[in-house]
């Protein structure tokens, strides 16, 4: 081989793999058209949430989560000062009215117009305005509209229990409110029982569980939210609970042959509330009323029973439990024990302590933030539901409301 075949193989092969150990060369990045780029990187389309009431609800403040598991009483017939801070500074989830409250149909509808604006312009979630419509002993209607039997007469004179939930539903609707405490779902099985008695629509298990479930029924077909009441059973009570504590030594093999009965039938009917008695169930606790009770509310009511509606307690301010508790105190218990509203019918100083001490609660990690937003999920539920809302309701037409009544009674 000559000098210049052997020099021309190395100098080839020294270029080749020398450039390789030089500077890299970078090649230009392409710059991607308008047209490809759109084509690539197409426009996000908003997915909705998943769960926007939860997300609501992550928004609000302790103080309006707290707000929302109080129902509160007010004086006067039209909204006072205890009114007004109620809802502007308490934000509180209910307004119960009661005769003291009540002087004519037309002066009626402006109150619970007038609450509904004062909810309006505080920015609070639409207020539930409630009521204990029952009929007979425990009525609320103004003066002029025509009154309805006791649900044990109605029942025994073969009235229609669907149909008197409907008129009550109409009195309801008629004049603002939209929750009605009823229907008593108690059996009247103790005779000596002076705060039931007729109330209850009848003395049998079968008899209140029918009755009184398609009662509330016909109140649910009006558009108007039934709570059916006294869990776990008033009936076989000789005390009071307006003026003391009532003992029923019964567990709940014995409760389930009667007095579960017509809560259970309530239950599978789809009723969206029920309010919790303030009862000393001994053989379930023998220290907590029922409506204070986790036993009585998150084992047997809703464990047992299964129900996941609202659960109101009976009113705080009553002998039953201030004999026994602070007001503050009492409304901690109740949401510990799985109750989602709060019954405080007396004394604005009451709505406040029971406010104040649920803030208190959750600040030294009695309550917690998270079971708040549980119940208030549960209130927002049966408002959205229900079509709660502040919308004001015409000065009602108290002759055709009459005539309704009259096609019931006869």
């Amino acid at each position: 081989m000559t000098k210049r075949n052997i020099i021309l193989p190395i100098l080839l092969f020294v270029f080749i793999f020398g450039g390789c150990r030089g500077e890299k060369t970078t090649m230009p990045t392409p710059t991607p058209s308008p047209k490809a780029e759109t084509a690539s990187s197409p426009t996000p389309v908003p997915v909705p949430s998943l769960d926007p009431m939860g997300e609501r609800i992550a928004e609000m403040t302790v103080e309006e989560l707290a707000g929302q598991l109080l129902v509160a009483g007010i004086e006067g017939k039209s909204p006072g000062e205890d009114a007004r801070q109620a809802i502007e500074n308490l934000h509180v989830g209910g307004i119960i009215l009661f005769r003291r409250n009540v002087a004519s149909g037309d002066q009626l509808a402006k109150l619970t117009n007038a609450l509904k604006a004062l909810n309006t312009g505080a920015g609070n979630l639409p207020l539930f305005l409630c009521v204990d419509q029952e009929g007979g002993l425990v009525s609320r209607t103004p003066p002029e509209v025509a009154q309805l039997s006791s649900a044990y007469d109605f029942i025994q004179k073969g009235g229609d229990p669907a149909a008197l939930g409907r008129v009550l539903g109409a009195e309801c609707a008629a004049f603002g409110f939209n929750v009605d405490f009823a229907p008593v779902l108690d059996v009247w099985s103790n005779s000596k029982n002076t705060v039931i008695g007729k109330r209850a629509f009848g003395t049998g298990a079968e008899e209140a569980a029918q009755a009184g479930t398609e009662c509330a029924l016909g109140l649910m077909e009006a558009g108007i939210i039934p709570v059916g009441k006294h869990f776990p059973g008033h009936g076989d009570t000789e005390t009071d609970s307006h003026l003391g504590l009532p003992v029923v030594k019964k567990g709940v093999e014995e409760l389930e042959e009667l007095e579960l009965i017509p809560f259970r039938r309530a239950v599978e009917g789809g009723v969206p509330a029920l309010m919790a008695a303030h009862i000393l169930m001994t053989e379930l606790d023998p220290i907590l009323p029922a409506s204070l009770s986790p036993a009585v509310v998150d084992g047997l009511l809703r464990e047992e029973l299964g129900f996941d509606g609202l659960v109101f307690t009976d009113d705080l301010t009553m002998g039953a439990i201030t004999h026994s508790y602070g007001m503050g105190e009492a409304t901690v218990k109740a949401v510990e024990a799985g109750c989602d509203m709060a019954l405080v019918c007396h004394g604005l100083d009451n709505v406040k302590a029971a406010y104040h001490a649920l803030l208190f609660a959750v600040e030294d990690g009695t309550l917690s933030r998270e079971r708040l937003e549980e119940s208030v999920r549960r209130i927002l539920t049966v408002k959205e539901a229900y079509g709660v809302d502040d919308t004001p309701v015409e000065i009602p037409d108290i002759e055709a409301l009459n005539d309704k009544i009259k096609k019931i009674t006869g």
